[in-house]
Parts: structure tokens; C-alpha cells; sequence
């Protein structure tokens, strides 16, 4: 009788603990970051992501811009993410600080994610969305399948041309940041560390012009230009002998497993540089 008694309250006990775990699932899910936003669109269950931002939806922005119609959209602002009655936000680490302060003290769970420095990163942040989201299994299994299609692309032999991302003010990125790591993948260096600036920084137009490297990368044009982009169009730029490739800030401003594609336009660049030599 004894031992029966036990039997039946590990029994009970082991229904409510899988109860638990089922309750712990978020079931109300709202982003609030563009890069969360397509993570959590790709792992996430049917009906457990409720919003996502508005530039998920800007096909400029977001390589999943059609997949987020299927979704309402939200700005950030703390009072539109609470009455959505969220159970987990998910957010940038630079995101909407106030939205969550308030959601932290308003007894709302809030994931944070860093964004992407590496190809590394990118498989880290599938696995923590997964986890997030209670979706692991699916989550790993994204990951490994981008490991895969990682680990298949050959190393580049020979010369590594050089590369410059040339984007706003005068910003190249560093060989220390996810495009100067998919721009070393391809098979080319960074101007930038070769300026000494292993992390990315501005550079002169003038110091790009002396440079001049095998392959300027700009961003594309938006319509009503700032004064900030005019750089970008300087009559300077066509000075410069080496190639120019125009990538879409979508391709490679978030860690998703798209940037596979970027790696593989840039190594496409990489083969016309040589047969033009």
C-alpha cells in the first residue's frame, strides 16, 4: 500500500510538471525588433507569433517581408505591445529601451537578443529563439542545416582581393562584425582592417579614392536621400578602378540564415574580378 502511495503521488507529480512545461510555452509572442521578428517567424508554432514591427513588412528591410503581411504590426511603443497582452516580447539588445523597462516591471517576460557579429552568432541566435519559444528541437535543426551549407563552402585559393563596404556618412565595416566576416567567407579582406580599424569605423572619401579597392560594396538608393547619403553618389567614387556591387541592407543587417545567399553573391563577384585580371 505503501509504495503504491508513492507510485501514484510521482505519477501526480509528474503530470503537473508536464503541465507546467506546456503552460511555460509563450502563446502570445509580439517582436518588437527587425531581426527577432523574421527569427520568430521562421521558429515559431502557427498562431504563437501575434506581431511583428512595421518594417518586417519593407521588402528593403527584410528578406521576410512578404511572409510578415500574414501578421498585425507594432512600433515599439509600450502601451500598443501591452494591450496586445503579450506572454513573451522579444527584442533587440538596443531596442525600444523604455518599451522594456515597462513590460519588465509591468510582470511581462522580455528575451533580449545581441545582434549577430558573426556566422557563429547566427547559429546562436536560432538556438536561443528556439529555446525562447519553446521550439528547440526545431530551432537546432535550422541551425545544423545552416552549419551544413556552411561547411560546403570551399575556401577561396589564391589572391584576396579587397573589399569595401561603403555605406552612410562614410561607415565601412570591420573584419569584426557578421558583413566583414561574410565579406572574408567570399574570399576578400577588409579595407577597414587594413586601415586599422579591425571593428569598422568612418573613412574619407579621400582615404577610399587613395585606397581604391578591388570591390567598393554601397547600399542600395531610398527615395528622399538624406544629406548623410550623398557620399554614396560622389562624383569621386567613379574614379576608382576596382568593381562595384550595390547589396540591400536585408541581405546581411540581420544574422539569418539568408546571408548564405550574400556570401554566395559576393563569391560570384569574387570569380568576374579574377577573369578580369
Amino acid at each position: 500500500m505503501r509504495n503504491s502511495g508513492v507510485i501514484s503521488l510521482a505519477a501526480t507529480l509528474a503530470l503537473s510538471g508536464a503541465a507546467a512545461c506546456a503552460d511555460a510555452t509563450p502563446q502570445r509572442v509580439v517582436s518588437i525588433n527587425l531581426c527577432t521578428d523574421q527569427l520568430a517567424m521562421m521558429i515559431a508554432a502557427p498562431e504563437q507569433l501575434v506581431s511583428v514591427t512595421t518594417m518586417a513588412r519593407d521588402p528593403r528591410a527584410s528578406v521576410m517581408a512578404e511572409q510578415a503581411r500574414a501578421y498585425p504590426t507594432n512600433n515599439g511603443l509600450a502601451e500598443e505591445i501591452y494591450l496586445l497582452d503579450p506572454d513573451l516580447v522579444l527584442a533587440g539588445q538596443f531596442t525600444a529601451r523604455a518599451t522594456v523597462s515597462m513590460m519588465r516591471r509591468l510582470g511581462v517576460e522580455v528575451v533580449e537578443f545581441a545582434p549577430a557579429q558573426s556566422l557563429e552568432d547566427v547559429s546562436a541566435n536560432m538556438v536561443k529563439m528556439g529555446e525562447a519559444l519553446g521550439r528547440a528541437d526545431v530551432a537546432r535543426e535550422m541551425a545544423d542545416d545552416f552549419a551544413r551549407h556552411l561547411s560546403d563552402i570551399n575556401p577561396t585559393q589564391g589572391r584576396r582581393p579587397t573589399a569595401a563596404t561603403y555605406a552612410v556618412n562614410g561607415y565601412t565595416s570591420g573584419a569584426q562584425s557578421l558583413s566583414g566576416e561574410i565579406i572574408d567567407t567570399a574570399g576578400f579582406a577588409t579595407l577597414a582592417a587594413q586601415l586599422g580599424l579591425p571593428a569598422g569605423g568612418f573613412v574619407p572619401l579621400e582615404a577610399l579614392v587613395m585606397a581604391d579597392p578591388d570591390l567598393v560594396i554601397s547600399g542600395a538608393d531610398y527615395p528622399g536621400t538624406a544629406r548623410a547619403e550623398e557620399v554614396l553618389s560622389h562624383p569621386a567614387l567613379t574614379h576608382l578602378t576596382g568593381g562595384h556591387m550595390p547589396m540591400q541592407d536585408k541581405d546581411w543587417i540581420c544574422g539569418l540564415p539568408s546571408v548564405l545567399d550574400a556570401i554566395g553573391e559576393l563569391r560570384a563577384e569574387r570569380e568576374k574580378l579574377e577573369q578580369d585580371e
